[in-house]
């Protein structure tokens, strides 16, 4: 076998392997949300019992005003609560949304004051 041909088998071996690497980390970021979700629904009726500051609509209603606001014109096909975080008190409340569009991903936070009022803290 001659020196060139060796390295042209090398390279296409380095870019086979890069491809596959590639397409495994493409096919992991695109994420089912079915179990993010699931254990959110779970977490968010725990927390309803405890507290009844966390009312799904009207979280759900502040999480698309929130996109609407600071993403305005993206739209969004489905709007999912990944994350329930309840603290102790009211003050330390989230709840992490993500929206899935055509364009992407956006991930709304939701945060309560000490009136337990629920307010934007960040969209991402």
């Amino acid at each position: 076998m001659s020196t060139t041909l060796i390295i042209v088998i090398a390279v296409v071996v380095v870019l086979d392997v890069l491809f596959i690497g590639g397409y495994l980390a493409v096919r992991r970021r695109s994420t089912d949300w079915s179990k993010h979700v699931a254990e959110a629904d779970h977490a968010l009726e725990a927390a309803r019992a405890a507290d009844r500051g966390w009312d799904r609509d009207l979280l759900d209603r502040e999480a698309r005003n929130a996109l609407a606001s600071r993403k305005p014109g993206w739209e969004f096909r489905d709007l999912h609560l990944v994350l329930v975080d309840d603290r102790p008190g009211v003050e330390e409340d989230r709840a992490h949304f993500v929206a899935t569009g055509g364009d992407g991903e956006a991930r709304v936070i939701l945060a309560r004051d000490e009136r337990g009022n629920w307010h934007l803290e960040s969209v991402a």
